[in-house]
């Protein structure tokens, strides 16, 4: 699965679950960061990263804030591509029906050539 809708300038990889860390949250916020300076954005959701999209969450046990309300503001920013590792899913016993927003599932080899498609890669 290799199209041009993969190959945006920048492709952040959120590896963590939305409470404990603030990782998550730092990746988003530069991700909105990197799309307000016009670059085209994809986000790519592996292992604990993927239940960041479950719908429905709470305020974590340290008091912090869901990404519910991040995740919403993405389309205004232009993100719209959203990559999720099927794997991580299956893992979890997640389906793409459990997540706030559309996804596009990838499997290994998938999460290999998009890597390999984009330029700049940050780790969350």
């Amino acid at each position: 699965m290799h199209d041009e809708s993969l190959n945006g300038e920048v492709l952040v990889i959120l590896r963590h679950a939305p409470h404990g860390t603030s990782w998550l949250r730092e990746g988003l916020d530069a991700a909105l960061v990197a799309a307000a300076f016009g670059r085209r954005v994809t986000l790519l959701f592996v292992g604990e990263g993927v239940t960041a999209l479950v719908a429905g969450q709470a305020v974590g046990a340290l008091g912090q804030k869901g990404t519910q309300p991040t995740l919403e503001m993405l389309a205004m920013y232009d993100i719209d591509t959203l990559l999720v590792d099927q794997q991580a899913l299956d893992e979890r016993g997640l389906g793409v029906a459990d997540l706030l927003l559309p996804v596009t599932t990838l499997a290994p080899p998938e999460l290999a050539a998009t890597l390999a498609a984009h330029p700049l890669v940050m780790n969350f």
